[in-house]
């Protein structure tokens, strides 16, 4: 189901507080839905690892002339070639892809803007309709805890271990410009949700680029993971003095260019580890929060005429796993909350996050995507790989 209009979103669900994972359904307002065959479907997954780039759309990105290594992906693994953001500007779309909705949030103020704050940042905290950005419901980190899984979030710049800081240039200096801030709060996703600002563990959840390398040459992986570029690598662009010519957010080929020699770097690593190499499921997933030309484009629980959540355009998803399909074109539409309930779905978990049990709006697991295939089938994709690229 695809929508280019819109109608009013629904409200944020309350504040929860996980004591088990029998309470994440009760906390969420009821029982939930009962599982479909395709959410069964799913294969168990050991490690997820989700790369998000920004503001580009479909056709620039995998026709291989400017992103070279993601169209290499593409065309080699699984390509979802109808997939789609959930508004403008980014913010939402990574609490969406986190917590199954926007909650009403459709501006890049910081996570703690409140209605009519009047601290520095809060653009719009006066306007008509604005709401609390800081997101009282659960999370997916908040579901993997629930049943003794592990999450964290990787941030190129972050100034240290659980910062709370809203920008940051390199080596971590806090800047108030947002046109200087290599890391942003705006893509971190997890720093909106209360019970991550609240955590007194969250040195633990959001950390550095620096971690991930450490956690990758120890092997000691967690089971879901956000990995999040500084701007100047994630294609999103700035503006500051001295600032590289390929990060200049006019210049978008050589933004691409250098954003995707940073997803083949990234990709390298996660497929060095033990991990990926392991008998367990491994999947590598890179999309983006929204497209680059402010379209209103959306699907699969997206709410079409609303002020947030209206779509925000068709953008690149590649689906990389280890013993996975090869070379799979999926045209069925898809949205970010349609990757959360396959998320759901691959730890485990059968109590989707708002929208993401969104049923009768065409929200479906990315089964083509996550399946698994036996020995034989692998063997024999390879071969043809092989074959085809001589």
């Amino acid at each position: 189901m695809i929508f280019s209009r819109v109608e009013q979103s629904p409200p944020a669900g309350p504040a929860l507080g996980l004591l088990a994972a029998a309470l994440v359904a009760l906390s969420l307002g009821g029982p939930a839905k009962a599982q479909t065959t395709a959410d069964a479907a799913i294969p168990r997954y050991e490690h997820i690892f989700i790369i998000v780039e920004e503001n580009k759309n479909y056709a620039e990105i995998v026709d291989g002339r400017l992103a070279p290594n993601i169209a290499r992906m593409a065309k080699h693994y699984g390509n979802a070639t109808r997939f789609y953001s959930e508004v403008h500007p980014s913010e939402a779309n990574y609490v969406a892809l986190l917590g199954g909705d926007t909650f009403g949030i459709h501006d890049d103020d910081p996570f703690y803007c409140k209605p009519g704050d009047a601290r520095p940042l809060c653009y719009g905290a006066a306007k008509p309709g604005y709401v609390d950005h800081t997101v009282h419901a659960p999370h997916l980190g908040d579901q993997l805890e629930a049943v003794g899984l592990r999450w964290k979030g990787y941030y190129e710049d972050l100034p240290a271990p659980g910062s709370d800081a809203v920008f940051a240039a390199a080596g971590g200096q806090l800047v108030t410009n947002p046109l200087a801030g290599l890391y942003a709060s705006k893509h971190s996703g997890f720093m909106n949700f209360a019970s991550v600002q609240s955590d007194p563990n969250r040195p633990a959840h959001i950390v550095g680029f620096d971690q991930l390398d450490a956690d990758l040459a120890s092997g000691d992986l967690p089971n879901f993971a956000l990995i999040i570029p500084n701007q100047c690598n994630e294609m999103h662009g700035l503006y500051f003095p001295g600032m590289p010519t390929d990060c200049n957010a006019i210049s978008s080929g050589l933004l691409i260019q250098r954003g995707d020699a940073e997803i083949g770097r990234l990709i390298a690593k996660l497929q060095a580890s033990p991990a990926w190499r392991s008998s367990g499921n491994v999947a590598i997933i890179i999309t983006f929060d929204e497209d680059s030309a402010g379209k209103r484009d959306g699907c699969c629980g997206v709410t079409p005429n609303a002020v947030s959540n209206f779509g925000g355009g068709r953008i690149p998803t590649i689906v990389i796993t280890n013993h996975g399909p090869r070379g799979v074109t999926d045209d069925t539409p898809y949205s970010h909350y349609s990757l959360l309930r396959t998320m759901e779905d691959a730890f485990g978990i059968s109590q989707h996050l708002g929208h993401a049990s969104d049923n009768d709006h065409g929200v479906v697991p990315m089964n083509k995507l996550f399946d698994r295939l036996g020995l034989f089938d692998r063997l024999f994709q390879k071969l043809r790989a092989a074959l085809a690229d001589r």
